[in-house]
């Protein structure tokens, strides 16, 4: 595949991830709830790559060693999905997805923790380039309002969306983290497959056990939650048919074009708007974890 084709399909694939999170909280704002939506983008994602597996003819099958470790990882994803919708719901989705961005970070961290290795010089510039960039595009001080809100009058705004969407993060690194070091020789289809059927089943399980399923209230609920499946489902599966065929492209690096497209779709579609100052400290997050990406595969 030419470079340019590359890297102007993964492009398309960020903005279609990016999509699915414009999409989840226009269903969000039409009667659906955090739970409808996961369960409809896992089990969505789930039927899609085992159509892709289908057509690749790679087995159904899961070594018994791998069964629990798999489940244990789709738990870690479960956590990940709910608490990431549960942000966009609460706060501007660009601000959301930025603040899970920093899940690369995490996963150096959680790494070093487990006695992988120390980070590299270039890691330990990154992060606090990373964490500056995301006060500002936080606007933790209240800075870019018509008055200061002070932090704690910031905090009170969009606190609980912060820390939903780091959780995630934390989850998301984590479940990277296990994949890498338990699943390492599977298949990365059949392992998305069993994670996302995993987080399918206990997405069932809890809303039919607590009767937490909201379901849209009309037409255009019932329609974002079709589009976020697809966007989302589409999005996965495609990458998985692209990787083998992406050659020089980086597409860790590219995948950092998804914020940007979600700062203008939640601008264009949603009419989420942020400040100057606020899009300058996205753009340096965006910058320093496509700079940690930078020369891997």
């Amino acid at each position: 595949m030419p470079q340019w084709l590359g890297v102007v399909l993964m492009l398309l694939i960020a903005s279609a991830f990016a999509s699915n999170h414009v999409a989840a909280r226009v269903a969000f704002d039409h009667g659906a709830n955090v739970l409808t939506a996961v369960l409809f983008r896992s089990a969505g994602t789930a039927l899609a790559v085992l159509a892709l597996m289908r057509m690749s003819g790679v087995p159904l099958a899961i070594a018994p060693g791998s069964r629990l470790r798999a489940i244990g990882i789709g738990l870690a994803l479960a956590v990940q999905s709910v608490c990431l919708y549960s942000a966009v719901a609460r706060i501007p989705a660009a601000l959301a997805l930025l603040v899970f961005n920093v899940f690369p970070l995490l996963l150096v961290l959680i790494s070093w923790l487990s006695g992988a290795g120390r980070p590299s010089r270039k890691v330990l510039a990154v992060m606090p380039i990373a964490l500056v960039g995301l006060t500002l595009a936080l606007d933790v001080g209240g800075w870019s309002g018509a008055r200061t809100q002070g932090f704690s009058g910031r905090w009170a705004e969009i606190g609980a969306g912060v820390a939903f969407a780091l959780v995630a993060a934390v989850a998301f690194a984590l479940a990277l983290f296990l994949s890498n070091r338990w699943l390492g020789n599977m298949d990365g289809r059949m392992r998305s497959f069993a994670t996302m059927t995993t987080v399918t089943v206990l997405a069932l399980g809890v809303g039919l056990g607590s009767g937490g399923f909201a379901w849209p209230q009309d037409m255009t609920g019932w329609v974002a939650i079709a589009m976020l499946t697809a966007f989302y489902g589409v999005a996965f599966t495609s990458l998985f048919a692209l990787l083998p065929r992406l050659g020089t492209v980086n597409n860790a690096a590219l995948m950092n074009f998804e914020p940007i497209a979600l700062l203008f779709l939640a601008w264009a579609i949603l009419g989420q708007s942020v400040a100057p100052l606020q899009i300058f400290g996205a753009l340096i997050v965006i910058g320093a974890v496509a700079a940690l990406a930078a020369g891997k595969r």
